[in-house]
């Protein structure tokens, strides 16, 4: 069999060159969540101090224990010494209270509190350093590559890193695998007990604008500079993004906000094939039918850069011709669309129906048809 490759759009027409985006960061991460589509990466895959921008990571291992049953929102927890007598954004808890998980919970992604995180990963793995090395293996189930923990709450310690592609990831994992618990995140203020009222505001300071913000976590220390992991829906586009290293708060949420506003205004989502749309048809070999429809199974929708005249690529890619039998939905290619300035978007192309292997007749005509087609080619007319 040869490898059989359909271009099906060669250009598709756009208004101006989209912006490349500079920012400031250190590194950062931008990711279109509907069309999985990376629109920035900068120093992406490079091991940073994540600061409290880790404690995404705890949030994930309490929200992982809530499912299967190892905790209860309203179960309470004890405040050890080191908890209460840690350093840093703080929930204020102390040895005499039992705080339960909720309460916990809104403590680490309100308050950002150190001693909160401590409590619950006490409580789940005995001792936080037992916790923190099972952060790290359950890290490598979810694709974190370049992550290592080596406590709760992103405390500055030698080894704690994190990439800016693994925080993205990360947050990808709990607005898909939490929904019901990601709510909390857009929570602008928690008060505790009333302790430290001063100390009851989100620091995300997205949350406060009206631009689709909805999580997730900021981080500060002096090594890592601030950072933020964000995301926004605009329209029913959900953007992620993850950004370290800025010299300041107001850097941070200057950048944050360009960034939100930039990936919606910059790209927009277009519809290149409808769900259950025939893309094209593909030779058989030996089959009833001499042909199969090939077709996607939730259509196929990609980033345009907005107002480019570039050329956007679109091929359909199997191999030719396809033997029978082939069952309805069987994985026959790939349709490769190709962006610029963004990676190929790459969607399965599935067999639109059933086409039984023919009986003996049909074998033999369809080997007699081929032998034929390969004289033809070995003549060279």
């Amino acid at each position: 069999m040869r490898a059989f490759l359909l271009r099906l759009i060669a250009l598709l027409s756009l208004a101006a060159p989209v912006q490349a985006f500079e920012t400031t960061a250190t590194s950062a991460w931008v990711y279109d969540v509907n069309t999985s589509t990376v629109l920035m990466a900068k120093n992406a895959d490079v091991p940073i101090p994540p600061a409290s921008m880790s404690k995404l990571m705890t949030l994930y291992m309490v929200f992982e224990a809530l499912e299967n049953g190892r905790l209860k929102l309203t179960d309470t927890l004890p405040v050890s010494t080191k908890a209460w007598q840690m350093g840093g954004s703080k929930m204020f808890v102390e040895p005499r209270d039992t705080p339960t998980v909720e309460q916990l919970i809104k403590g680490v992604i309100v308050l950002s509190g150190n001693d909160a995180c401590v409590v619950l990963a006490e409580g789940l793995a005995g001792t936080e350093e037992a916790f923190a090395r099972q952060m790290t293996e359950r890290g490598k189930t979810l694709g974190l590559k370049h992550s290592v923990f080596k406590n709760s709450t992103g405390w500055p310690a030698e080894g704690h890193v994190m990439s800016a592609e693994d925080l993205g990831i990360l947050a990808m994992h709990l607005i898909h695998d939490f929904p019901q618990y990601y709510d909390d995140f857009s929570i602008t203020e928690f008060r505790y007990m009333d302790r430290v009222p001063s100390n009851r505001f989100n620091r995300n300071p997205l949350l406060r604008l009206d631009i689709g913000a909805d999580g997730l976590k900021t981080g500060h220390t002096q090594e890592a500079g601030y950072g933020l992991v964000g995301s926004a829906v605009q329209d029913g586009r959900r953007v992620i993004f993850v950004i370290s290293g800025l010299a300041s708060d107001t850097a941070r949420a200057e950048e944050s906000e360009r960034i939100v506003n930039w990936a919606f205004r910059q790209f927009s989502m277009e519809t290149l094939v409808p769900a259950g749309e025939t893309v094209v048809e593909a030779p058989v070999w030996l089959g009833t039918r001499s042909r199969v429809g090939l077709t996607t199974k939730d259509g196929v929708n990609v980033l345009l850069p907005a107002g480019s005249r570039d050329q956007v690529k679109v091929e359909a890619v199997f191999e030719s011709p396809i033997p029978a039998p082939i069952a309805k939905g069987d994985q026959i290619g790939r349709l490769v669309v190709s962006v610029p300035g963004t990676q190929d978007a790459i969607t399965p192309l599935l067999a639109s129906e059933d086409v039984p292997e023919a009986g003996f007749a049909g074998r033999m005509k369809g080997a007699v048809m081929r032998l034929g087609h390969k004289a033809v080619e070995a003549a060279g007319l």
